[in-house]
């Protein structure tokens, strides 16, 4: 009965928690975070300590964990699921390996004879997870795109980009949305041989200094001289090299037709040439102009 009075008490009293009592934390996915839990100044031995969780995506609320203030002994009847969720010695609630179903709200609350229902504090935890994509660029270039996201979406505005402990070196463009933040790595030129041949590490931090690191391979960090020449065939060069064979097989199918068109031509010129005889021809003019000669006159 009391634990059922102590869940409505909940029910009713979170939603008015004040502002600056709601704290924001980070967690990485497969993190462990702690979230501490204030005591009351002074204990009897009869408060029991409890502790809620909001999911982000419905309104409803679980008791995750219970135990006797000054004995610390869990309630044995908790859910299989909160079996990564301990309560320390200190009242704090440890969660180990965090899950995207772990964000939410968490609070605690302490129930006694000699104290009544209180809200200490409100803490909204936010799940940050990481991708990593690859593209290419007109020119041909490798590029990196490393995407910090949040569970449930939240303006990351405040998200830095640390490689080491300075900016991400070579071209790169950051930016901003709702419940991510997008950074585009592209080769640069300036690195030196030796790191040039590492992977490269590119964080995605908090105000909080939590974050999602990102490994770089070294083939996307070399500059374009650097790069080896490709020996595999491209599309665009296949298509250029059919092109030209086609050209040249066309050229050489015209080159031969044209020279069997001359060839057949000079030997109708010979032909004609071997018909005319000129002695042949004056011979039949001299036999022609005796035949034709005028008959003599007679007186």
């Amino acid at each position: 009965m009391a634990i059922l009075f102590l869940v409505l008490l909940v029910l009713c009293a979170c939603p008015q928690a004040a502002a600056d009592n709601i704290q924001t934390i980070y967690v990485a996915l497969g993190e462990t975070v702690e979230l501490p839990c204030p005591s009351p100044p002074t204990l009897h031995g009869d408060e029991v300590l409890s502790w809620f969780h909001s999911p982000t995506a419905s309104f409803s609320t679980a008791l995750v964990a219970q135990v006797q203030m000054g004995r610390l002994v869990p309630d044995p009847e908790k859910p299989g699921r909160e079996s990564r969720l301990q309560v320390l010695t200190n009242y704090s609630l440890w969660l180990e390996g965090s899950k995207e179903v772990d964000a939410g709200r968490y609070w605690c609350a302490v129930l006694g004879q000699h104290h009544k229902y209180q809200n200490w504090r409100v803490y909204d935890v936010s799940v940050l997870r990481g991708s990593q994509l690859s593209a290419r660029t007109v020119d041909g270039s490798s590029c990196s795109v490393l995407l910090c996201s949040t569970v449930p979406a939240r303006r990351l505005d405040s998200v830095t980009w640390l490689e080491g402990k300075g900016p991400v070196r070579g071209h790169v463009q950051s930016f901003w949305g709702n419940g991510a933040a997008l950074l585009l790595v592209c080769p640069g030129e300036g690195l030196s041989e030796p790191r040039g041949r590492r992977p490269r590490i590119i964080r995605c931090l908090t105000p909080q200094s939590k974050g999602v690191s990102f490994s770089l391979a070294a083939s996307a960090d070399a500059s374009p001289a650097q790069c080896a020449p490709s020996t595999g065939w491209d599309v665009s060069w296949i298509l250029v090299l059919a092109l030209i064979a086609g050209l040249g097989v066309t050229i050489l199918a015209l080159s031969i037709k044209l020279w069997r068109r001359r060839v057949q031509g000079a030997q109708c010129r010979d032909a004609s040439i071997l018909q005319f005889k000129p002695e042949i021809q004056v011979y039949e003019n001299i036999h022609l102009a005796r035949l034709s000669l005028p008959a003599p006159k007679i007186r």
